[in-house]
């Protein structure tokens, strides 16, 4: 009796070793598959105050934001990430509170050869600068004019753009290569050497005073012949059209003469610390490619006129244009040729 109890307490006790060696092993005979529970934001980088084009990016101009992990994109800047962002400069102006992205900075390797802009233009790509003057045959004096080729100045660093080219087209003299109408003048002398001199020599003699050079004309109801003659010099034909889209400013305005100065659209303060009165740009420079900066060169040093207009900045369309003629604005908006009446309105006194 006594030793059946005793064979009942050691199977307890094995029982209870048992459950305690499972319960203890557990974990590492059947490892946890519970996966863990997902973040539910994750930290982005952002500007904590504005960071001029070519501004270097620092610790101390950075915070962070909290996003879904769902709004993550991969061109964000994530706290592991920071080696990748800190040391690098902008590539255009970014306002506080951004989030900053990969196409919004640039590499500073090439610093040491050349200005700290040099490293906001692309490879393969160039920067020229144009005149922002009007020399369109309207009023200058008036100011309101000063400023309709650059959008009113509302273009500036960093703004996405289209060049508007218009060209002035006149008739020329192929072999002159002067401006028709050639201008006339009187000969005198003309004829061939008498019999003292029997060799044929053409003699001729010019004296100037004619006048510009027209046309023989036959009056239909005389019908007799008249010569005419201009009423004034030759009227160039203009035509318009745009030469490059969605180009890329760099600069407006002078760059600074220091090359490893940061580009600022303000100007400095005065010495009293007061704010500076704005001064607003002559100039514009834009990232364009080779074939295009010579394209501008070529109307710049024809006395082409040129504008540009403003576009958002993530429209990447390119539109085909038409080239604007006098011709082409009276077909496509059906404008009339007005008619040769015998009254005319009165203006006012």
């Amino acid at each position: 009796m006594r030793r059946g109890r005793t064979l009942i307490f050691v199977f307890l006790i094995l029982i209870i070793g048992l459950a305690v060696a499972f319960v203890a092993l557990r974990p590492i005979l059947f490892p946890s598959t519970v996966t863990p529970p997902a973040p539910t934001t994750v930290d982005v980088y952002i500007a904590m105050q504005p960071i001029p084009q070519g501004g270097e990016i620092k610790a101390e101009s950075l915070t962070t934001i909290k996003i879904a992990p769902e709004n993550l994109v991969g061109v964000m800047f994530t706290p592991e990430e920071q080696s990748l962002l800190l040391g690098q400069v902008a590539k255009f102006p970014i306002d506080q509170g951004v989030v900053i992205t990969e196409s919004m900075v640039g590499s500073t390797s090439v610093q040491g050869s050349g200005p700290v802009w040099g490293s906001l233009i692309p490879a393969g790509m160039t920067a020229i600068s144009i005149p922002m003057t009007v020399n369109e045959p309207i009023n200058l004096q008036d100011s309101r004019y000063e400023s309709v080729n650059f959008v009113g100045y509302g273009v500036s660093d960093g703004a996405h753009v289209n060049i508007n080219a218009c060209l002035w087209f006149v008739d020329i003299d192929p072999a002159f290569q002067t401006i028709l109408p050639n201008q006339t003048a009187i000969l005198t002398g003309t004829g061939f050497g008498g019999e003292e001199n029997p060799i044929p020599i053409l003699s001729l003699g010019v004296t100037a005073g004619g006048g510009a050079q027209g046309r023989l004309e036959l009056d239909p109801s005389l019908q007799q012949p008249y010569y005419l003659l201009p009423s004034e010099p030759q009227r160039p034909r203009m035509v318009c059209q745009t030469i490059a889209q969605n180009v890329v400013v760099l600069h407006t305005g002078l760059f600074p003469l220091d090359p490893n100065a940061a580009l600022s659209p303000l100007p400095p303060p005065n010495p009293d610390g007061t704010a500076a009165a704005p001064v607003y740009p002559t100039i514009v420079t834009l990232i364009v490619s080779p074939q295009d900066a010579v394209t501008l060169t070529y109307v710049m040093r024809t006395s082409g006129s040129l504008s540009l207009t403003l576009r958002n900045p993530t429209d990447e369309l390119r539109q085909a244009t038409e080239a604007s003629t006098l011709q082409f604005l009276l077909s496509q908006y059906n404008i009339p040729v007005p008619a040769k009446l015998p009254y005319s309105l009165n203006p006012s006194p």
